[in-house]
């Protein structure tokens, strides 16, 4: 593995760049602050700009070791602020092994924005950081989310019972992963 930290990536439509404390306004406005958003997600919805920030704050000050991967999705032909977030939210050094989330506002949703964001993390992850294998869950209610990961190669691999937990209560989780050599 070859960390090198959370790089700059660029697709046709995206960039994907660290996040800043200035991003905090966008970020409680675009995507953290709507229940609609946030019904499938392990953490919830902000209840004011003031949480967007402290969570931003977290994440910048995390910028300085170079195994944290977290973006902020960008479209490059709209105001250049975030409309979501994708990242390793998890990983496991000793198997190569990166867990990936992510989240995009309400008003991007089905436009293919979150797949691309996903595909150009997960090339970063596998051809520069040197993972071997990149895996995503999400809720079995929540089927958008596995048609991303499908979306992009990622193959299903089951649904753990009763396995997780979110803002709608204990919820079955939908493995999704991709290893190296399935590419």
């Amino acid at each position: 593995m070859e960390h090198c930290g959370t790089q700059v990536l660029e697709t046709d439509r995206l960039l994907l760049r660290r996040f800043t404390a200035d991003d905090a306004e966008a970020m409680y406005k675009n995507w953290a602050s709507d229940l609609e958003v946030t019904k499938y997600l392990t953490w919830p919805a902000h209840e004011s700009v003031s949480v967007s920030r402290a969570v931003l704050d977290g994440w910048v000050s995390a910028y300085e070791h170079e195994n944290t991967y977290q973006w902020a999705i960008v479209l490059k032909n709209e105001s250049m602020e975030p409309v979501g977030s994708i990242g390793v939210v998890h990983q496991e050094e000793r198997i190569s092994m990166a867990s990936i989330g992510y989240c995009i506002g309400r008003k991007w949703w089905n436009q293919g924005i979150t797949s691309e964001a996903l595909s150009a993390v997960m090339d970063f992850l596998f051809d520069t950081v040197g993972f071997n294998r990149i895996e995503a869950r999400h809720d079995l209610l929540n089927y958008n989310s596995g048609r991303v990961m499908k979306k992009c190669g990622m193959r299903y691999e089951g649904t753990m019972r009763a396995a997780d937990l979110n803002n709608q209560g204990i919820c079955d989780a939908c493995y999704y992963a991709l290893l190296k050599t399935d590419r």
